[in-house]
C-alpha cells in the first residue's frame, strides 16, 4: 500500500451527488414496495392459487438472474448515472403492467420485467454511490442502503394505505410509479459527470485520460474470480439472514405460540435493527475497517440466532432476529465496495458479478430452508442463519482492515 493520503473535504459537487444518489436509492425502494401490499388483491382478481402466485412472483428474481450480468456492459456504454436514473422508468413500467395484467401469464411477465430492470438499476446505483464514496474519501455506501430501507418502508405504508382505503390498483401503482420516476430522473443533473473511472487512482486502473474503455469482462480470471466468489459468499450470508427473517420469522414465532400480531415482530426487529446498523455502519467501517466490522457482525448473528434457536422463546427469538439484522447490516455494502475496488476490472464488472451471485442466493434460500424444515422442523431449517454468521467469521479476512479506510 502506498503512503497515507488525506482526501479533500467534499465540495458542492460531491454533496449534490450524494443527495442525488440517495434519492435514487429511495425511489428504488419505494417503487416496488408499493406493490407488495396489493398482492392479495391481485391474487383474488386473477383467481390464482398460492402456488400460482408464488411462481409468478418468482419470475422477478428469475428475470434478475438473466438480466443482471448485462449491467456492467450497460454501465460501460451509458455510465452508471444514466442507467440508475433512467433505468427506474423500466422498473416503473413493469410495476404498472402488473396492475393491468389480465392473466397469470402476463402478471408473471410483468414481474419478470420488474426483476430484470431492478437488477441493472441496483448495480448502477451502487456503482455511482461508490464513485461518490471515492470522492468523499471515506465510507458512505451504508447510508445509501439505509435510505433504500426508508424508501421500502415508505412504499409499504403507501401500498397498505391505498389497499385499506380502496384506491384502484391501476391508479395507485400508476401514481406511485410516476412519482418514483420523476424523482429519479429529476436528480440526474446532480450526479457526477464524466467517465466511470474518473475517481479511481491511476495505479489502480488505466488513467481516464487515455480515453480507452476496457471490455466489460476483461480481467476476470484466476485470483480475481476467486475473490469475487468469496465476496459473493459474504453478500449472500447477509441476504440469507434478511430473507430468513422475511420468509420464516412469523411462521417460526407462530409455531412457538405467538399470536399473529406478535409473530410479525421478528421481521420488524430484523429490519429495524438492520436500519440502525446501516445508519451507524459508515462510522464503524471508517473507525474499525470492513474486516473487523464484518467479523463482529458474523459473531452477533452466530450468537444471537444460535441462542434463540437453542433456547426457543418468543421474546428471545424476536431479539435473536434483531441482533442478526444488526449483524448483517454492513455485509452487502462491504462486499460491493470490495468487488468494485478490485484492480484490472472495467467499471461495474465486480459489482455486476457480486450482485448476480446475490440474486442466486435470494432465489435459492427460501426453498433450501423449506426443504430442511419439511424433513425435520423449521427450527432446524433456520440453523442456516447462525451458520451464515459462522461463514462470515471464517471468510471476512478478504475484506480491508482499518488502515485502508483512513
Amino acid at each position: 500500500m502506498t503512503g497515507r493520503t488525506t482526501a479533500p473535504p467534499p465540495g458542492r459537487t460531491e454533496r449534490r451527488a450524494r443527495a442525488g444518489v440517495g434519492l435514487v436509492f429511495l425511489t428504488n425502494g419505494l417503487v416496488y414496495a408499493n406493490l407488495l401490499p396489493r398482492f392479495p388483491e391481485i391474487k383474488d382478481d386473477l383467481g390464482l392459487s398460492n402456488a400460482q402466485l408464488g411462481v409468478a412472483v418468482a419470475a422477478m428474481p428469475f428475470g434478475a438472474l438473466l438480466a443482471g450480468l448485462t449491467a456492467g456492459a450497460l454501465i460501460a456504454r451509458f455510465r452508471s448515472s444514466r442507467v440508475a436514473s433512467f433505468g427506474m422508468a423500466a422498473i416503473a413500467v413493469g410495476v404498472v403492467l402488473v396492475a393491468f395484467a389480465p392473466s397469470w401469464g402476463l402478471f408473471a411477465a410483468a414481474m419478470f420485467l420488474v426483476g430484470a430492470a431492478d437488477a441493472v438499476v441496483d448495480v448502477a446505483q451502487n456503482a455511482h454511490g461508490l464513485r461518490v464514496q471515492r470522492r468523499y474519501g471515506r465510507s458512505i455506501l451504508n447510508s445509501f442502503h439505509a435510505v433504500w430501507s426508508v424508501g421500502a418502508v415508505t412504499g409499504g405504508l403507501m401500498g397498505s394505505a391505498a389497499a385499506g382505503t380502496g384506491v384502484p390498483l391501476g391508479l395507485h401503482l400508476g401514481l406511485s410509479s410516476l412519482l418514483s420516476v420523476l424523482i429519479a430522473v429529476s436528480v440526474y443533473p446532480l450526479l457526477l459527470p464524466g467517465p466511470e473511472e474518473t475517481e479511481r487512482p491511476a495505479d489502480e486502473d488505466e488513467p481516464a485520460a487515455t480515453g480507452r474503455t476496457r471490455r466489460p469482462w476483461a480481467g476476470l480470471a484466476g485470483r480475481t474470480v476467486l475473490l469475487l466468489l468469496v465476496f459473493g459468499v459474504i453478500a449472500n450470508s447477509g441476504t440469507l439472514v434478511e430473507d430468513s427473517g422475511a420468509t420464516w420469522a412469523a411462521v417460526h414465532l407462530q409455531g412457538l405460540g405467538a399470536g399473529a400480531a406478535v409473530a410479525g415482530l421478528g421481521f420488524v426487529a430484523l429490519q429495524g435493527c438492520q436500519f440502525v446498523g446501516r445508519l451507524l455502519g459508515d462510522r464503524m467501517v471508517d473507525r474499525f475497517g470492513q474486516r473487523l466490522v464484518a467479523r463482529t457482525g458474523g459473531a452477533l448473528v452466530l450468537a444471537g440466532m444460535g441462542l434463540a434457536l437453542a433456547f426457543p422463546t418468543v421474546p428471545g427469538t424476536i431479539a435473536g432476529f434483531g441482533i442478526a439484522g444488526f449483524g448483517v447490516a454492513t455485509l452487502v455494502p462491504a462486499a460491493m465496495t470490495a468487488a468494485d475496488a478490485l484492480p484490472g476490472l472495467a467499471p461495474g464488472t465486480g459489482l455486476t458479478v457480486v450482485t448476480w451471485l446475490m440474486r442466486i442466493g435470494f432465489l435459492a434460500s427460501p426453498p433450501v430452508v423449506g426443504v430442511i424444515a419439511d424433513a425435520t422442523e423449521l427450527r432446524t431449517g433456520l440453523l442456516v442463519v447462525p451458520l451464515a454468521g459462522l461463514v462470515v467469521l471464517l471468510v471476512a479476512g478478504v475484506l480491508t482492515g482499518r488502515s485502508a479506510n483512513r
